[in-house]
């Protein structure tokens, strides 16, 4: 070989060093944006239901004082449609940057891909994780044309007339539809699901007898009850609600022995958002669910805040995804996803 040609060891010594001048600013970059974020750009905080449902608030809850927190404003972005996986989407898309984040369920991170297969995220590896807000029991409830005044009423004449009594719940792969869908496997009933693309509309319609019953989250149900406009049958949880103590277990009726079902909501951002960004947001977070108004608020509208690390909050998720993925196979067999 001659002496003026370059060894194979010198040819690999420079490649390396080329490709580590190509990587480290970029490294570098990524490491000063997340230093100086969230900067004077206001972070968006996509809602996956209209506005007016639980979800919706409690997004509004947390988005100013979480932006006081950050030294920005937070913009609520409320985009409904397909049980939130709609907003889900847009947030996957999102640069991994801390400007777009999403308040979600268990409906839009991992229940809704159960139902559809043309979901094409996973929210268990295409979201960051940021942390828990709170979890929270669903509230079954009746037209007061319906007649119902508790489950066994309900469960009555669903089994003396097969398929005439109807459900109502946010939409297909929501927690308010496999709530009525575990409901019906446990009881060996055959109550009808009426999707909807929210909260708002579904109340109206029970309110008015469209529909027999429905499956809501507490912010949406606690008011109609006090306005007569609803009629409460019973609480998805073993326990009773703090804030509505009068309205019983479902697990007390007989045949609904162990019926527990509840809803987490949290906040997540794109995949691979910088760690030093989740660190900070899930701090924010934490600090945020403190504050005694904020905390006044969200017990008062039936939230159980919690919080946890992202480690945490990400376990939490796959165990909650595990538990009912046999409630979704046995409905979707039945046909629940047409």
């Amino acid at each position: 070989m001659s002496s003026t040609q370059p060894s194979k060891r010198g040819l690999l010594i420079r490649a390396c060093a080329l490709t580590a001048a190509a990587v480290l600013p970029a490294l570098g970059s990524g490491l000063a944006q997340a230093q100086e974020w969230p900067g004077r750009k206001p972070i968006t905080l996509v809602v996956g239901f209209p506005a007016g449902g639980s979800a919706d608030m409690i997004a509004r809850t947390i988005a100013e004082p979480l932006g006081r927190k950050l030294g920005t404003n937070v913009v609520i972005e409320n985009i409904g449609g397909a049980a939130g996986t709609i907003a889900g989407q847009k947030v996957v898309n999102a640069a991994p940057d801390g400007y777009t984040l999403m308040m979600a369920s268990s409906s839009e991170i991992t229940l809704a891909r159960m139902f559809n297969p043309a979901i094409k995220y996973n929210g268990e590896t295409d979201l960051t994780h940021i942390g828990l807000i709170g979890v929270m029991p669903m509230l079954l409830v009746a037209s007061p044309k319906a007649g119902f005044k508790s489950v066994e009423d309900v469960l009555a004449k669903a089994r003396r007339e097969p398929g005439s009594v109807t459900f109502a719940s946010s939409g297909i792969g929501t927690a308010l539809h496999v709530a009525g869908e575990l409901l019906n496997q446990k009881a060996g009933t055959r109550i009808r699901h009426v999707p909807y693309r929210g909260a708002a509309q579904m109340t109206v319609d029970i309110a008015a007898g469209n529909v027999d019953l429905g499956f809501l989250m507490p912010p949406s149900a606690l008011a109609q009850f006090e306005s007569g406009k609803l009629q409460p049958v019973g609480v998805t949880s073993l326990g009773r609600l703090r804030v509505a103590p009068q309205i019983p277990p479902l697990a007390d009726s007989t045949s609904l022995k162990g019926f527990e079902i509840t809803v987490w909501n949290g906040l997540f951002g794109p995949a691979k958002l910088p760690a030093q960004i989740t660190a900070r947001l899930n701090k924010a977070l934490g600090e945020v669910l403190q504050e005694p108004e904020v905390w006044q608020k969200l017990q008062k509208a039936g939230v159980n805040t919690e919080g946890e690390t992202p480690q945490a909050f990400s376990r939490r998720i796959r165990e909650d995804a595990q538990r009912v993925r046999s409630v979704a196979s046995a409905a979707m067999a039945a046909g629940a996803g047409e």
